[in-house]
């Protein structure tokens, strides 16, 4: 596995993204396909293509919804303890500073790089952008949704 950095730490779901999205696509696009060519039945091809793209954009917003939300939590917790193991002081005061991207950005810092990370944040109001790209030592997490 390649070393995980800014540039290639999005993760893909093989079963959602590879299988299940294409083929509410091919769904999608014969419903379409049959919407335009099939005069006598055009109403319920419709109504079937706008049926597979709601089941889709569904599908989608709940298995994202669930995750993320249980992993930023995670990940919170998971700063608090490390900012505090790191400097001995509680993270809490900080963290009410911060944007949550700012947070979620912050935990591809290595220790070494944590507390300077976490004062530039305050400081400069780095975007979560601005913090991945300049962390010099990713820390990777590969446990990501």
């Amino acid at each position: 596995m390649a070393t995980q950095n800014y540039k290639n730490h999005i993760r893909f779901y093989p079963p959602h993204h590879f299988v299940f999205y294409p083929i509410v696509l091919l769904l999608l696009s014969s419903a379409i396909y049959y919407a335009i060519t099939d005069i006598h039945n055009r109403i319920i091809w419709t109504f079937i293509s706008i049926l597979i793209v709601v089941i889709g954009w569904l599908s989608f917003m709940m298995r994202q919804h669930y995750a993320l939300t249980l992993q930023n939590r995670i990940i919170r917790l998971e700063m608090r303890y490390r900012y505090f193991a790191i400097t001995k002081n509680r993270f809490e005061p900080i963290e009410e500073m911060l944007t949550e991207s700012q947070i979620y950005a912050l935990r591809f810092a290595t220790d070494e790089e944590l507390p300077e990370w976490v004062q530039k944040a305050v400081s400069a109001k780095l975007s979560a952008h601005a913090i991945k790209k300049n962390i010099l030592n990713w820390r990777p997490d590969e446990q990501r949704v």
